[in-house]
C-alpha cells in the first residue's frame, strides 16, 4: 500500500552558515514536527555565532525558480517567510504568494540579527508594510522589529498591547508580537491578537543569549498549521517549543551564544 502523500512547510529565507539560524535552523524546525521541509534561499550569509560578515542575495529570478519549483511537485501546507534583504526580493516573493496562493503565510519580519547586525535595506521596509503584511496570515516581530514597522517606541506593556493592535490594522490576519526584550519581570509575555481573540503565552525568562528563536518560532508556528492546529493553538504550542528548545541548546561556537536543541526539545503532543 502507498503511504499517504504528507504536506510540506516551504521556508523562504536567508542560510546561516553557522547553522543555529535562518534556513538550518527552519529545517530542524520543521524535522522536529514531523512535517517535509522545502526551502527557498533568498539571502547566503557568511555567519556565526558572534556575527554576520558577509550578505549575498542571489537574482531574484533565480529565488522565484526555487519557489515555483517547490509549488510545481509538493502539496505545501504553509509557507514561512525570514530574511528578505532587499525591496527586490520582497517584490518577487509577494508575487510569487500571488501565484500560488499557499493556505498559510507565516512572516518572520528579520530586520536585524540577534547580533545586532542589519539584515534589512532601507529600502525594503516599505516593501515589507506594503505587499507582504497584507499576504500575511500572522507576523511575529520582536520589539525593535514593531517598533521599525510602527515608526514608533514600545516601552512597556501596555505600549505592546497598543502595538500588536496596530500591527493588525497594517493588514496581517493575525500578529504574535514577541516579548524577549521587554522587561516585565521574571516573564517573557508574547502578545498573540486576530480578529476574535487576544491571548498571550508566558514563560519564564531565562537569562542566556538563543540564536535563532525568532526563525524557530515562526517555522514551529507554520510546522503546526501544517499539521491542522487552530492559529492560536499554533502559537501556544510554537511558543513552548522555543522555550524547551533554549533548554535544550548548546554552544558549538567560541561564544557564550547559544544555538538552540531543536531535534531534543521535543514536540507538544
Amino acid at each position: 500500500m502507498t503511504a499517504p502523500r504528507p504536506l510540506s512547510v516551504l521556508t523562504i529565507a536567508g542560510s546561516d552558515s553557522g547553522g543555529g539560524a535562518g534556513i538550518q535552523a527552519d529545517l530542524k524546525t520543521f524535522a522536529a514536527h514531523g512535517v517535509h521541509g522545502l526551502s527557498a534561499i533568498a539571502a547566503l550569509t557568511a555567519q556565526h555565532t558572534r556575527a554576520v560578515t558577509a550578505v549575498h542575495v542571489p537574482p531574484v529570478a533565480f529565488l522565484r525558480a526555487q519557489i515555483d519549483a517547490c509549488f510545481e511537485d509538493f502539496d505545501i501546507g504553509a509557507v514561512k517567510l525570514g530574511m528578505l534583504a532587499t525591496a527586490e526580493v520582497i517584490d518577487a516573493v509577494a508575487d510569487a504568494l500571488q501565484a500560488h496562493r499557499p493556505a498559510h503565510v507565516v512572516l518572520d519580519p528579520v530586520m536585524v540579527a540577534t547580533s545586532g547586525a542589519k539584515l534589512l535595506a532601507d529600502d525594503a521596509l516599505e516593501a515589507m508594510r506594503g505587499r507582504l503584511l497584507p499576504l500575511a496570515g500572522i507576523v511575529t516581530p520582536n520589539i525593535p522589529e514593531a517598533e521599525l514597522l510602527l515608526g514608533t517606541p514600545i516601552a512597556d506593556g501596555d505600549a505592546a498591547d497598543r502595538a500588536a493592535a496596530a500591527l493588525r490594522a497594517l493588514g496581517a490576519r493575525a500578529v504574535l508580537l514577541k516579548g524577549g526584550h521587554l522587561e516585565e519581570g521574571d516573564q517573557v509575555i508574547d502578545r498573540y491578537r486576530d480578529d476574535a481573540e487576544r491571548s498571550v503565552f508566558a514563560h519564564a525568562r531565562m537569562r542566556i543569549d538563543g540564536h535563532g528563536t525568532g526563525c524557530t518560532l515562526a517555522s514551529a508556528i507554520a510546522a503546526n498549521l501544517c499539521r491542522g492546529l487552530p492559529i492560536a493553538q499554533a502559537c501556544a504550542r510554537a511558543t513552548d517549543y522555543v522555550h524547551a528548545a533554549l533548554r535544550a541548546g548548546y554552544r558549538p561556537g567560541h561564544s557564550d551564544v547559544l544555538v538552540l536543541g531543536h531535534l531534543h526539545a521535543g514536540v507538544a503532543a
